[in-house]
């Protein structure tokens, strides 16, 4: 009898290593206590982190061809890496520049700002708001005189990026150095993925090509690779309020003891299990590139209510604790509430995935 072939969506070996190296990197580099302390000052990026995945690791360069200088991989890989950073809440420009902004430099076939990004000589992120979803409207600014002008509001992780990718209104995307923009920080729910405005002032940009089908193609990997992110996110709360309840005791007894708070965790691990797999299929989806529309949307229509809910959960079982500012639940509930409205919420993929396989709204 012959050997049945291994499932698609099970994680190769290649996959699992890659998975206990991030984590081996954040365990050491990435505590709780660290992110919490970072997350209250003026510079949330953890610089030294990002060298080591980028820069070390090679990681910044996982999307970008070989011939490039990046590794060649693809958004499987890329997936289980930010599921790692998900469940750290790493305070890193990784889903933003070495996703986002490499899937829209990538339709634009920008070779030379690819290689920067691959090299980790460089971040970039797209200047599109960050609610934005696949497929969405979009903000752009004015080209006038060969200059660009305007704002834009809502940009992940502009402070951190050295080129920004700016949707004119002629239709193009152009590269502009952040020097020549002012960047000004904006009041964001999530402490690890600041959000800011971008302003633009006669400031001089290097056309790229279409900003339509670059942003949807950047915009879509996002969304679809978000849902690992959120896993990461879900699974480190679980884990963690397992633990807490099987340490802390209450009337003599742990806590993880009583039926009730069983059947509220075994509901919790039931529901994520079921985004593990809408995850996992959405990034072979876009490894793949089958049925990929359909399977971003199943897996953004399903990840920011998992997610929230394991947040909101963790946040009420660690009972006082969990309340406090030096428990790191609250940055897992913050960046939880701010992810589902990143690259679309859940109603509008709902909606999205509606059309795409023609079932009319009741």
């Amino acid at each position: 009898m012959s050997a049945q072939p291994e499932p698609a969506l099970l994680h190769s070996e290649e996959e699992e290593a890659l998975r206990a190296a991030v984590r081996d990197l954040l365990t050491d580099h990435c505590d709780p206590a660290g992110v919490i302390a970072r997350s209250e000052s003026a510079a949330v990026h953890d610089v030294p982190l990002w060298k080591a995945l980028s820069d070390a690791m090679g990681l910044a360069g996982l999307l970008i061809p070989e011939e490039l200088g990046g590794q060649g991989a693809s958004h499987r890989e890329t997936a289980v890496v930010l599921e790692e950073l998900g469940r750290a809440v790493a305070p890193v420009p990784y889903l933003t520049s070495a996703v986002v902004a490499t899937e829209a430099l990538l339709a634009c076939g920008a070779d030379d700002l690819l290689g920067e990004l691959a090299s980790a000589a460089t971040v970039a992120a797209l200047a599109v708001g960050l609610h934005v979803a696949p497929g969405g409207a979009f903000a752009s600014v004015r080209l006038e005189d060969g200059t660009l002008h305007g704002e834009l509001t809502g940009i992940a992780d502009a402070s951190a990026a050295d080129v920004l990718l700016v949707p004119a209104d002629d239709g193009g995307l152009y590269a502009v150095r952040t020097a020549d923009a002012t960047v000004v920080p904006q009041v964001s729910l999530d402490l690890t993925r600041p959000v800011a405005r971008v302003a633009l002032d006669g400031a001089t940009g290097r056309r790229l090509g279409e900003a339509g089908p670059a942003v949807r193609r950047a915009l879509r990997t996002g969304a679809g690779l978000l849902a690992s992110e959120q896993l990461g996110l879900a699974d480190w709360l679980l884990t963690e309020t397992v633990r807490h309840l099987k340490e802390r005791r209450q009337f003599n007894r742990r806590v993880g003891g009583f039926q009730a708070l069983k059947h509220r965790l075994a509901r919790l691990w039931l529901e994520i299990a079921g985004l593990r797999a809408a995850a996992r299929n959405a990034a072979d989806a876009l490894a793949t590139g089958a049925d990929t529309d359909i399977a971003v949307a199943v897996a953004q229509a399903h990840a920011a209510r998992v997610a929230v809910r394991a947040a909101e959960e963790a946040l009420q079982l660690h009972g006082g604790i969990g309340m406090t500012w030096e428990h790191p639940v609250h940055l897992y509930l913050k960046r939880a509430k701010a992810d589902s409205i990143a690259y679309g919420t859940a109603g509008a993929h709902r909606e999205a995935l509606a059309a795409l396989v023609d079932l009319p709204a009741p």
